[in-house]
């Protein structure tokens, strides 16, 4: 089974990834804040999470934090960066933090299974800076 964790700053966005993975027979966990999503990787070995860029009320990307955290924890953990708040300064400095796709918010979550599929299926190397 997949381990899937969401990061999302919003409750129904967390709620509806989970529902809809969870359905899809993946195995998800949910954090709103960079403090509790750090202690679930810590805890946990993940094979894909779904970062949003901006967590609670501030203005700054504290995703990217969770990115290069993630990523320094585990070399094989897919990353998709999930934003409504993408420029594309803000997709390469995703990338070069360790993000193995960046997606802009509003996105179906069938988009969203797809590309994870598709990253789960890949190695990282042949996937690592590409946008999707």
């Amino acid at each position: 089974m997949v381990r899937l964790l969401v990061v999302d700053g919003e409750q129904a966005i967390c709620r509806s990834m989970k529902e809809y993975f969870s359905l899809q027979h993946y195995e998800v966990d949910t954090a709103q804040d960079l403090v509790e999503a750090e202690r679930l990787v810590e805890a946990r070995n993940y094979d894909v999470i779904i970062q949003d860029l901006r967590l609670g009320s501030t203005q700054k990307p504290d995703g990217l934090e969770m990115v290069k955290f993630a990523r320094s924890r585990n070399l094989l953990t897919r990353i998709v960066v999930l934003t409504a708040y993408g420029s594309p300064e803000m997709e390469k400095e995703a990338f070069r933090s360790g993000a193995d796709a960046f997606l802009h918010k509003p996105k179906p979550l069938s988009h969203v299974a797809q590309v994870i599929q598709g990253l789960i299926e890949s190695p990282r190397s042949k996937q690592a800076g590409h946008g999707v």
